[in-house]
């Protein structure tokens, strides 16, 4: 009984000293050879053939090139959080969350995809966005910490608001919607849809403001064409608008084309008389080739084209009819559309 007693003890004390020289606790199970060599206990991360992707958390990236006690402070080997935040100081400040995995991986800190990342937060850096740095807009004391900003363009563009002079936005009372006018993605103020509610394409294209928008406020000008070709329209005289009473809807007439030409009255054909279909499709060069009263287009000439040198001709052709007239109006109530 007291030899078996003695045997007992010593069996205890033996496991207490075994568990005073293992520095990394019982609880610790793997082999030591998993990570030491029999040369010295130095490790050498290269070469453990630990596992640590059987914790939960595989050693990827800067994690391979760790030392195990720059996450582990203690020998024991204690669990740590697996979320970057656990080890990382959040040097944002909690300014984009705590998900660093969102820009960042275990390679480096760098980060490659910005527009997309930005796009997911809801403002997409496209035209002159896409060639700015990050402080340009999150110009905080810390240039790591990116405040969540507006998503109105007066967010960031005010003081261009209170400062632009041609046109001055603030007495004019602009509104502060800028893309009422702007193209946020241009590379410029002006943008390929700038002025989308008249657009200014063709002859409207590269003018002042100042030319159509003659008040202080910019909101009287008239979409109307005579509110601005008024004097034009006076002025015209091949042929001569004013006085023959042509109407003042330019549209009727005339394109964007610059110069106001070519001019075409297409509805010439149903309104009036055939001349862009029919026999005389092609046949004239300008108005007066039938208009020969400049001053007055409810007047026109058939005979001057027809068969004028021999009028006797025309009345042989026309001899079976009662009451024949070598005259333009008695042409035209018998070929109001111009057929024979």
């Amino acid at each position: 009984m007291y030899r078996l007693s003695r045997y007992l003890v010593l069996s205890i004390l033996l496991s207490w000293g075994m568990a005073a020289q293992n520095p990394h606790g019982l609880e610790f199970k793997i082999d030591c050879s998993d990570c030491h060599n029999s040369g010295s206990w130095q490790v050498v991360i290269e070469n453990i053939r630990f596992d640590h992707g059987s914790t939960g958390f595989e050693l990827e990236g800067q994690h391979a090139q760790v030392q195990c006690m720059d996450c582990h402070q203690e020998l024991d080997f204690r669990e740590v959080g697996s979320d970057c935040i656990d080890c990382h100081t959040d040097i944002h400040q909690m300014s984009v969350g705590n998900d660093c995995q969102r820009c960042h991986n275990s390679d480096s800190w760098l980060v490659f995809e910005i527009p997309e990342l930005h796009e997911q937060n809801g403002f997409p850096l496209q035209g002159a966005h896409s060639t700015l740095a990050c402080v340009d807009c999150h110009n905080n004391e810390n240039n790591l910490v990116w405040e969540r900003l507006g998503q109105e363009c007066v967010d960031c563009h005010r003081e261009d608001y209170m400062q632009t002079s041609s046109p001055d936005h603030v007495s004019s009372g602009f509104s502060t919607n800028c893309v009422q006018c702007h193209e946020p993605f241009s590379l410029d103020w002006r943008g390929d849809n700038f002025h989308y509610f008249f657009p200014l394409v063709q002859g409207h294209d590269g003018l002042d403001c100042a030319q159509c928008h003659s008040s202080p406020s910019y909101d009287q000008a008239n979409p109307d064409c005579i509110s601005c070709h008024l004097s034009d329209y006076q002025n015209a005289s091949n042929p001569e608008h004013q006085n023959a009473g042509f109407p003042r809807d330019c549209g009727m007439c005339h394109s964007l084309n610059p110069g106001w030409a070519p001019a075409s009255f297409d509805n010439h054909d149903d309104q009036f008389f055939p001349i862009y279909s029919g026999n005389h499709a092609g046949e004239w060069n300008q108005c007066t080739n039938c208009h020969n009263n400049p001053g007055n287009f409810s007047s026109f000439s058939c005979i001057d084209c027809h068969e004028h040198n021999d009028p006797g001709r025309m009345a042989d052709k026309h001899d079976d009819v009662g009451g024949y007239r070598f005259e333009s109006n008695a042409c035209y109530s018998c070929h109001p559309d111009g057929r024979e």
